[in-house]
C-alpha cells in the first residue's frame, strides 16, 4: 500500500509520489529563538521527526530542513530587555533547543540553516522578485504585490477580496495596498541590521523560508510542514514569493500539526499557562512526553494536563515492562518449543497492521494501538510453559522497529542512586535473608514514597523510578 497523506492545499488525502524515486526534500518551519521552546513547539518537532523516521522506514531518503529565525521583533525585545545583543540570545536559545529536541528524541536536521548566516541569498531573492514585478521598495522598506500573485489564497481557503477587508495598514508602514506584507524592514535606532540594496535593515519573516528552502532543496520541494498557526499568513506569503520568483510549484504536500491546549484552554501567555518544555523535563520523562504527543493524531488537537500526562506514563511503562519480560527470558528459552510458526505469523501480522496504520497519513495514535497488542500478545507468549529463542528475539526485534520509527526508546534510563536509597536497598536486602518480613515491607514503602519503585524478580531486585 502507498502511504497517504493528508495535504493541506487539496484538503484530501493523496497519495505521496515523490518529486525523485526514493527521495523526500522535506523543509520543517523552525523555532524563533528567544526563549526556551514551549510544548506547542515540540509538537511538529516530534510528528514530523516521526514523519521523518517512517519514510526512512520505508525506504527513502529524507533530506530534512529546519531553520531557526534568528533575528526578529521578539528576539530584539528580549535583547533589549535582558541587556544583551541579539547574537547571544539567539545562540543560547538554539543551543537549548538542540538539547530540548534531542531529550524528546528528536533527530537533527541534515541543514539547520539560520537567517543571520543567510542574508545574501534573502536579499537576493527580494532583487529578483523586484525585477519580476512582484515587490517594490518604499523608503527602505520592500513590500510584496500581493495582488500580482493570482494564486493568493490557495493554502488557506480564503479568497483574496474577503481578506482584503480584514487588512489594515498600520502606522509607519508605506504600503500601496494594505494585504502588501514585508520582505525587508528598513533600519530602526539602536535595531541590529544589515546592508543591502535598499539601506540598511533586515528581513520579513516569510521571507527567509522561501530563501532558505530554495538554497537547500531547490525550487520544488516535495513537502513542507509546521503548526497549523503557520498556514496563514506565513506558509500562504511563502508559496506567493517562491511560486512569484520561481516560476513553480512551491510543495507539492503541505502538512499541518493541530494546536495543544493546557487543561481544556487554548496555551497563552495571557492566561497564564504558557509551559516551556524545559520545565516540563524537569519532572516528565521526556519519553513519556513524546509517547503523549504521539498518542493522538497529528493534526487534531490535543489537551495537556498532568493527569493525561501520568495515563501516557503508564501505557509507556506496560509497554516497557513488556519488553524487559522478554529480554530476561530469552536467556532460558530454547529452540524447541512448538508452534513457532503460528507465533511467528501473529508477529509478522502486527508488524503489517502498524504499516498500516503509519500509510494513513502516519496515524500514531492507532500504531500506538498496535504497539500495546504486540505488548499484549508478547505478555500471553510469555505465559507458555516453554518459549523459543526465536520467537523472542523476532518479539524484540519488532518492538525495536516499531518504537525506533516512534522514535521511543523501550530502555528504562537507570539513573544513579544516592547513597542514602542504596543504603535503604541493601537494609532491605539484609531483611529478607533474616526473614524480617515486616522491616523489609516497611523499607519499599519508604522507598515508594521517595519514588523508587522496587520489584522482586527472579533474577533479583530491579527499581525504576515511580
Amino acid at each position: 500500500m502507498a502511504i497517504q497523506l493528508y495535504n493541506t492545499l487539496t484538503r484530501k488525502k493523496e497519495e505521496f509520489k515523490p518529486i525523485e524515486e526514493g527521495k523526500i526534500k522535506m523543509y520543517v518551519c523552525g523555532p524563533t529563538v528567544y526563549n526556551y521552546i514551549h510544548i506547542g513547539n515540540a509538537r511538529p518537532a516530534i510528528v514530523f521527526d516521526t514523519v521523518r523516521r517512517y519514510f526512512e522506514y520505508r525506504g527513502y531518503k529524507v533530506e530534512f530542513v529546519t531553520n531557526f529565525t534568528d533575528v526578529d521583533d521578539k528576539l530584539i525585545r528580549a535583547a533589549n530587555d535582558l541587556g544583551e545583543d541579539v547574537p547571544t540570545i539567539a545562540e543560547r536559545f538554539i543551543e537549548a533547543y538542540h538539547e530540548d529536541v534531542s531529550a524528546l528524541g528528536c533527530q537533527r536536521a541534515d541543514h539547520h540553516p539560520r537567517v543571520t548566516e543567510s542574508m545574501d541569498i534573502i536579499i537576493e531573492f527580494i532583487e529578483q522578485l523586484i525585477e519580476k514585478g512582484f515587490a517594490y521598495e518604499s523608503n527602505g522598506d520592500v513590500y510584496y504585490k500581493t495582488r500580482a500573485f493570482d494564486g493568493y489564497g490557495k493554502l488557506s481557503h480564503q479568497s483574496i477580496d474577503d481578506l482584503r477587508s480584514g487588512a489594515r495598514i498600520e502606522v509607519g508602514e508605506k504600503k500601496q495596498d494594505p494585504l502588501d506584507f514585508a520582505l525587508w524592514k528598513a533600519e530602526k535606532e539602536s535595531e541590529i541590521s544589515w546592508d543591502s540594496p535598499w539601506g540598511k535593515g533586515r528581513p520579513g519573516w516569510h521571507i527567509e523560508c522561501s530563501a532558505m528552502a530554495k538554497k537547500y532543496l531547490g525550487d520544488t520541494i516535495d513537502i513542507h510542514a509546521g503548526g497549523q498557526d503557520l498556514t496563514f499568513p506565513h506558509h500562504e506569503n511563502e508559496i506567493a514569493q517562491s511560486e512569484a520568483n520561481n516560476e513553480k510549484t512551491f510543495s507539492n504536500y503541505w502538512m499541518h500539526n493541530g494546536y495543544i491546549n493546557i487543561n481544556n484552554e487554548k496555551m497563552s501567555k495571557s492566561l497564564g499557562n504558557f509551559i516551556l518544555v524545559h520545565d516540563i523535563l524537569k519532572t516528565v520523562n521526556p519519553q513519556v512526553v513524546r509517547f503523549f504527543i504521539l498518542s493522538v493524531h497529528y493534526r487534531h488537537p490535543i489537551n495537556f494536563s498532568e493527569e493525561l500526562v501520568e495515563s501516557a506514563k503508564s501505557g509507556f511503562e506496560r509497554i516497557q515492562t513488556s519488553y524487559e519480560n522478554l529480554k530476561h527470558r530469552i536467556q532460558t528459552s530454547s529452540n524447541l518449543a512448538e508452534d513457532n510458526g503460528v507465533w511467528l505469523e501473529k508477529i509478522s501480522d502486527i508488524r503489517q497492521s502498524f504499516i498500516k496504520e503509519m500509510d494513513d497519513d502516519f496515524n500514531t495514535a492507532n500504531a500506538i494501538s498496535i504497539l500495546f497488542e504486540l505488548s499484549k500478545t508478547a505478555n500471553l507468549y510469555l505465559m507458555e510453559k516453554n518459549t523459543s529463542e526465536e520467537v523472542i528475539q523476532t518479539f524484540i526485534h519488532l518492538f525495536d522497529d516499531l518504537a525506533g520509527v516512534l522514535g521511543l526508546s523501550l530502555i528504562r534510563q537507570k539513573e544513579m542512586l544516592d547513597d542514602e536509597i542504596e543504603a535503604l536497598i541493601e537494609k532491605r536486602v539484609e531483611a529478607r535473608k533474616n526473614r524480617d518480613f515486616a522491616l523489609a515491607d516497611q523499607i519499599r514503602d519508604q522507598l515508594k514514597e521517595m519514588n523508587i519503585i522496587l520489584e522482586d524478580t527472579a533474577q533479583g531486585i530491579r527499581w525504576r523510578r515511580g
